[in-house]
């Protein structure tokens, strides 16, 4: 048991830094995505981490594989489609979604162009999937950093964006950081995109924040209680992903989102508000 659950992380660096990588990400990327859950924005955590591909790209078009470039380049691209897809659905008569889905159609193929320019086909699977057993400590330190301004932000501005998935029109009504607490939203999904970008790649980054959040759904109703929830399934599908990819030699970031994946199908069946729960509560309510 020893050999097969602790070993890897006791006996190799590489391990140890996407251990620590991949549990800060599920710490800041797992409350995030129930946020964005609750306001029925899911897939636009989807479009938003293709959107932050172009300006990767640019960074890996002028300096390589390179951390801060790329971040940068991902950050203020990311910025600029997330804060311009909420001004066309706040101004505009199109919605959210429409905007977003607009942006990240844009996005993904100028990204992919980008990168082509330069690359090779290696590099554009590292760009859009990742290598979290590569993380170094420069990657770390970044990841932690949007990890601790992630906790902080959603400490101080926990009661309105809780109001503002609850009932956003009447938060609009009766004070004034209905908008605002919209866009430091925003900010904050770019923000841990950015940094899941460094482990899971642009396509797998929005995983650990969607997938984690759907399965604790199933389990609670109130939004503390879940985002603890999904902060512990996020962290158990990370360690059970690089054990995974340790053992049977499979990439490491898909088997990350795939153990994620398992939990929630798990969730859909056996939570407290699955189907077979469900389906037993009705039965009996009918015969009673």
């Amino acid at each position: 048991m020893y050999e097969f659950l602790v070993a890897p992380f006791v006996e190799f660096g590489f391990m140890q830094r996407a251990l620590a990588g991949s549990l800060l990400l599920s710490l800041s990327s797992c409350p995030v995505g129930v946020f964005l859950m609750l306001r029925r924005m899911s897939l636009t955590g989807d479009a938003m981490a293709h959107a932050i591909l172009p300006g990767a790209a640019v960074g890996f078009l002028f300096f390589g594989l390179q951390i801060l470039p790329m971040t940068i380049g991902g950050l203020v691209v990311g910025m600029v489609v997330a804060l311009g897809a909420g001004a066309v659905s706040r101004f505009t008569v199109q919605k959210e979604d429409a905007s977003m889905a607009a942006f990240y159609l844009i996005s993904l193929a100028l990204g992919v162009l980008i990168v082509s320019l330069r690359g090779s086909s290696v590099d554009l699977m590292h760009v859009l999937f990742g290598t979290v057993l590569a993380l170094n400590n420069e990657a770390l330190t970044l990841i932690a950093a949007i990890a601790a301004i992630t906790v902080v932000t959603l400490s101080i501005f926990w009661r309105g964006l809780v109001a503002e998935c609850l009932d956003p029109l009447f938060l609009r009504s009766v004070s004034r950081i209905g908008t605002p607490v919209h866009f430091i939203f925003l900010v904050l999904v770019v923000l841990n995109l950015v940094g899941g970008f460094q482990a899971l790649g642009t396509l797998l980054s929005v995983g650990l924040m969607m997938l984690p959040a759907a399965a604790a759904r199933f389990w609670t109703l109130r939004v503390e209680p879940m985002c603890l929830l999904a902060l512990a399934i996020g962290m158990v599908s990370c360690v059970a992903g690089l054990l995974v990819s340790y053992h049977f030699s499979l990439p490491s970031g898909p088997a990350i989102i795939l153990s994620a994946g398992a939990i929630y199908l798990a969730s859909i069946l056996l939570g407290t508000r699955g189907v077979v729960l469900t389906r037993y509560h009705r039965h009996h309510h009918r015969t009673a």
